[in-house]
């Protein structure tokens, strides 16, 4: 009973977090105006800037922003104890990821749908726009290159995952045409697409595919070059095609898997012994690093992540219809997301002890716990980080009568899916990116060459170290970092626009952005000593640099802070017309 009551404290308190301090920011704060106008209508094109309903701009932005980031960091970090990685989710995702998405989107959608590193001059300096370029820039790369060997690794874990995974890019492709070209109506033909989703997963079960070698390549490389040309065709077409239709059905598909987990939460707190068996406090587990700052490099996604402030004012400000739907979309999905985060915590520190196997013994309860949770290397894998939580949710999910087979395919489905639904999101924003950075070049603006460009990056990184795609693996232990230095930049950004719309910008976005500045710069310099010691000089000169750009912007965001509002000499702010 434990475990259902924390469940339903935490969804509690989610919702009371969107109608109190959701709104507050909404009127108060950011003080959104239904009247004003948004890029969608000013610079509607058919293909980038597309007016869209509020709760398609939530599928999108939702599955976006989500990926396997709310199940790897959390999967991961329960080492240290539920109850740090509860409280970190909880709070994190209320007063620094909502704000940091709500923030990012509302002033992307007054200022043209721009980027947040292409209005960073506005409100900063013009050089800082370079250095924030420079950090989304490398984000973007790593997840572009990474993500295909990612969805490899998945495909091979779970080989009934291919199928229904390739066949909602053609049922998403139906549900765009039925509704956006012919008018047919949404609820109805959504409900046919979410049925013949899950009717793909069930087939998937019996028609599992491993991917051979091909002409010498692995898996994982062929697997690889597959899902960048997918990528780069589903960031050319316009978004209502395949982006848009494609990140709505997977949002339902979320909706369903969470509602499942809720679902198996509640019979198994009834008809089982769940409980958690995770310790609620690990200071030092073995091989781990310390708590303080990891545990906040380690959990992004779910807590706060840098790159939702990149989708938040790439495409998601180019689709909202309305300046209204900015909190159910910005402040809303971080929320659900913060649920989904919760959900895979109580699979890792709950539902893995009903049943964990390991060779040819079947362990439960804490000895099930601790058999996963051994070491900080024993869970350092991908395939062991997604383990956890697939054992866990799918142990819940069989107290519902569904066949344990089923519910490893819907799990193994759930996390492809995200996981593709960011890799063409990323290469989409890497392609606004690089137009953005070029602005005057015309050639640069061009749709084509920009995402060959975005695409051709990704693939040298991965295939830098031989043919099996997993080159961006040694760029990898930059990631979380350099993510959470972007969420850090983004807040001082949002926090320098507060300040000259009045009161509460220190309190709003303020003291998010000195811990967060705090937490990524420490973690940066400790990794630094890391990277040293192992003379891992790659990382090390990156890592670096990294270490720059965040100290000068950070640096220049406090002096900007301090100076009275009437003499920061920075572009005048138009705000959008009424």
């Amino acid at each position: 009973m434990e475990v259902l009551l924390l469940m339903l404290l935490t969804f509690g308190g989610y919702i009371a977090a969107y109608h109190l301090y959701g709104k507050f920011l909404s009127r108060k704060i950011f003080k959104i105006n239904p009247e004003s106008t948004v890029p969608s209508h000013n610079l509607k094109d058919g293909v980038d800037f597309v007016p869209s309903k509020k709760k398609v701009v939530f599928g999108h932005h939702f599955t976006s922003i989500a990926g396997t980031g709310p199940i790897v960091g959390p999967a991961v970090a329960i080492i240290w104890g539920w109850l740090p990685a509860l409280i970190w989710v909880f709070l994190g995702s209320i007063f620094m990821g909502a704000v940091h998405d709500f923030g990012s989107l509302v002033i992307s959608l007054r200022n043209q749908g721009k980027s947040i590193s292409d209005y960073t001059a506005k409100y900063m300096h013009k050089h800082t726009r370079f250095l924030f370029f420079l950090v989304v820039f490398l984000e973007l790369w790593i997840v572009i290159a990474i993500f295909g060997l990612v969805i490899a690794i998945i495909f091979n874990i779970f080989p009934a995952s291919v199928f229904p995974v390739f066949m909602q890019i053609a049922i998403a492709v139906w549900l765009g045409r039925m509704v956006n070209i012919k008018g047919r109506n949404i609820n109805i033909y959504t409900a046919i697409a979410v049925v013949l989703m899950f009717a793909t997963i069930i087939a998937g079960v019996y028609i599992p595919f491993k991917m051979p070698e091909i002409a010498g390549i692995p898996a994982t490389g062929i697997w690889t070059i597959i899902l960048l040309i997918y990528a780069f065709i589903a960031s050319i077409l316009p978004v209502a095609t395949l982006l848009q239709p494609r990140d709505y059905i997977n949002a339902y598909q979320l909706i369903v898997v969470m509602l499942l987990l809720v679902g198996g939460v509640i019979v198994a707190s009834f008809s089982t012994d769940l409980h958690l068996v995770a310790p609620s406090v690990n200071i030092d587990p073995k091989g781990a690093p310390n708590l303080f700052p990891f545990l906040f490099i380690t959990i992004a996604c779910g807590a706060i992540s840098g790159f939702h402030s990149v989708v938040s004012s790439g495409t998601s400000a180019k689709q909202l219809d309305n300046e209204k739907d900015a909190l159910f979309v910005g402040y809303g999905s971080m929320l659900m997301e913060g649920t989904l985060a919760l959900l895979v915590l109580i699979a890792v520190a709950a539902g893995i002890g009903l049943g964990y196997t390991t060779g040819d013994q079947t362990l439960i309860g804490i000895s099930a716990w601790n058999s996963h949770y051994a070491s900080w290397q024993a869970v350092s894998g991908l395939g062991s980080k997604l383990n956890a939580f697939v054992v866990g949710s799918s142990n819940m999910i069989e107290t519902l009568g569904v066949p344990y087979q089923w519910a490893l395919a819907i799990m193994g489905v759930f996390i492809a899916s995200f996981a593709g639904t960011t890799l063409d999101t990323a290469t989409r924003l890497q392609r606004y990116v690089i137009s953005e950075v070029f602005t005057g070049v015309k050639p640069m603006q061009n749709k084509w060459l920009a995402t060959f460009i975005a695409v051709f990056t990704a693939a040298i990184l991965a295939f830098a170290n031989g043919a099996n795609g997993n080159g961006a693996l040694s760029l990898w232990p930059l990631f979380g970092a350099v993510n959470q230095t972007l969420a850090a930049l983004a807040l001082i950004v949002i926090t320098l626009y507060l300040k000259k719309k009045g009161k509460f910008y220190w309190m709003v976005s303020g003291l998010p952005a000195v811990f967060m500045s705090v937490m990524t710069i420490w973690a940066l310099v400790a990794n630094e000593g890391d990277f040293w010691s192992d003379k891992n000089w790659l990382l090390v000169v990156v890592n670096f640099l990294v270490i720059a750009i965040a100290s000068i912007i950070t640096l220049e965001g406090v002096g900007l802070f301090i100076m009275p509002s009437r003499k920061i000499k920075t572009k005048k702010i138009s705000e959008p017309s009424v």
